[in-house]
């Protein structure tokens, strides 16, 4: 009688789950239009709002491209500022699209790439990418993102197996993972003393930046971008069911071991390659979704999608922020993010034994 009970409360849980906010959804859609605007028309040279506008809308099929524009302004627009912002959002909507699958995957409200170790394993197979040489490409084929992904797959898999240790409660897996996050740091510090003459690269590239040499950067993160989106939102539903357990989620017909491999193995995949092409910016994984879940709830089905909007205008607008706020000098991205979500992260911490997850 008890487990038909508590079948019954986890399908009612998933129905009010699946419920879409089309309102909050409109208003995430105008916060990246909004980000991207802002992103595109403010910079260091003086190009007014509507003339960039007008160069962004004339790059699409169909429309006329002339504009007023000085072929330099028009380089400024379309090779510097729209590659910048796109970066942007594709990273924002991947760093946060991965930080809510974690924590749905494991009903863990303090899970990110980068607590997790995620970020710092991505960091040091990019690193050893970067000394060795194959950084510099092999063909058309660039092996830092393999790189960073291979390092990924084995920080989450050691933090996860150490986690076990402990129990698998939430205190163990997160301490877990700060503690091969550590290594992971002590062995690319290491890496990085033998090889001082990439100090330079590498150090830059921990710090996290959106600077880009044009479409490259944005060509080589769309695949994984479209492979992480596509795979985590077809398991949305499939999360909301886990959140209320294994065993329930077993009692209606589900894997929870097989679809939580998925999603894990999905994440890191678009965590690895988001590293990889950026550095290190934390926090995002965590400020995104909890934030999101005040405006949406708790449901996947609509936590996901939201997540990639708003995850991608707050990158947009961090790296607004980081490249206007000191000009003409630029701060790295990831004091701005770790300047908001060092606070925020302290609030999760009071708040989440409060949740359920």
């Amino acid at each position: 009688m008890d487990t038909l009970r508590e079948s019954a409360d986890a399908e009612r849980f998933v129905v009010e789950a699946t419920r879409f906010p089309l309102g909050w959804f409109a208003v995430a859609i105008g916060a990246m239009a909004a980000a991207v605007v802002a992103g595109v028309t403010i910079g260091p040279a003086s190009i007014g709002w509507f003339d960039s506008l007008h160069e962004v809308v004339g790059l699409l099929p169909g429309i006329d491209g002339s504009s007023d524009l000085s072929p330099a302004q028009s380089a400024i627009i379309t090779k510097i500022r729209l590659p910048r912002v796109v970066l942007g959002l594709m990273v924002g909507s991947l760093l946060s699209l991965t930080g809510a699958a974690y924590q749905g995957a494991f009903r863990n409200p303090l899970a990110d790439p980068y607590l997790l170790g995620i970020a710092a394993g991505a960091g040091l197979g990019a690193t050893i990418a970067i000394v060795s040489g194959v950084g510099d490409g092999i063909g058309i084929v660039d092996p830092v993102p393999l790189a960073a992904f291979i390092g990924a797959l084995v920080a989450v898999a050691i933090s996860f197996a150490a986690g076990n240790i402990g129990g698998r409660s939430t205190v163990s897996l997160i301490l877990a993972g700060v503690a091969v996050a550590s290594f992971l740091t002590a062995l690319q510090t290491y890496v990085l003393q033998r090889h001082s003459d990439v100090i330079r690269e590498v150090y830059s590239w921990i710090l996290g930046r959106l600077a880009t040499s044009g479409w490259g950067e944005v060509t080589l993160l769309a695949p994984y971008f479209l492979i992480t989106c596509l795979v985590l939102l077809r398991y949305g539903r499939a999360l909301d069911v886990l959140s209320v357990g294994d065993e329930e989620a077993a009692t209606l017909g589900l894997d929870p071991g097989r679809i939580r491999a998925i999603v894990v193995i999905t994440a890191s995949l678009g965590a690895a390659a988001a590293v990889s092409v950026t550095g290190l910016i934390g926090f995002v994984g965590i400020i995104v979704p909890h934030a999101v879940r005040l405006m949406v709830g708790v449901g996947h089905r609509a936590l996901l999608p939201m997540t990639i909007l708003v995850g991608g205008a707050f990158m947009v607008l961090a790296d607004l922020l980081a490249r206007t706020i000191v000009s003409p000098a630029e701060l790295p991205i990831g004091v701005v993010t770790a300047f908001v979500g060092a606070p925020f992260f302290v609030l999760v911490l009071r708040t989440s034994s409060r949740q359920t997850w």
